[in-house]
């Protein structure tokens, strides 16, 4: 993935040769945790969703890179005196957390599932949503000359994510959709991966 600091982008990928990465909802709930874990440090959460078969984000960037430190989860330590670290600072720019995340998904999948192998396509997507100069042609065709680029392209990609399981026949309406950001903006839920006010500094909610 090509990304920047400070700009949204619209992350994605799906299982190799379109099969399943998701069985059920103790799957869903723990890419969940994966994202909640490897992206939000780094980025924060406009919209998501989870298909059967693959995975939206639409992402502010904040940081292209962090300490692994402020990454890994906390364990619980004992200690009378503070002894000062001497190795050096390690850190993991987003991609590489990214693919660290992916790859952690696939082994507990694999494993739980009694399979092997990959279980995602080789390089995860992730398209600018408001790097005009360069805008990626999925969003030509699906604007208007009524909002400018800035309020045009977030907005297709907001509704387009929450969309999926509606134009996929799995639902029909994107709130009956349990695994997305679409009950959490209708209210019918709170959850804590999307932040809201970033949202509405691109969308008018």
């Amino acid at each position: 993935m090509k990304i920047q600091k400070g700009y949204l982008y619209h992350i994605f990928n799906q299982g190799n040769n379109k099969q399943k990465i998701f069985y059920n909802q103790d799957n869903y709930l723990y890419f969940l945790s994966k994202i909640h874990l490897y992206v939000k440090p780094y980025a924060d959460i406009l919209a998501w969703c989870l298909m059967p078969n693959h995975f939206h984000l639409m992402v502010y960037v904040k940081e292209m890179e962090l300490p692994v430190s402020d990454i890994k989860p906390k364990k619980a330590t004992v200690s009378l005196e503070a002894t000062p670290s001497l190795a050096p600072t390690k850190y993991r720019s987003f991609n590489e957390s990214i693919g660290i995340m992916l790859r952690s998904y696939t082994n507990a999948f694999n494993k739980k599932h009694k399979r092997s192998g990959k279980l995602f396509r080789e390089g995860t997507k992730a398209e600018c949503i408001n790097c005009f100069t360069r805008i990626t042609p999925s969003f030509i065709g699906n604007t208007s000359t009524i909002k400018p680029p800035e309020q045009q392209y977030p907005e297709i990609c907001f509704h387009y994510i929450h969309q999926n399981p509606v134009k996929a026949g799995l639902v029909k309406t994107s709130t009956d959709w349990e695994f997305s950001s679409a009950r959490d903006y209708a209210g019918l839920r709170k959850g804590k991966l999307i932040n809201i006010e970033r949202t509405r500094e691109y969308l008018n909610l």
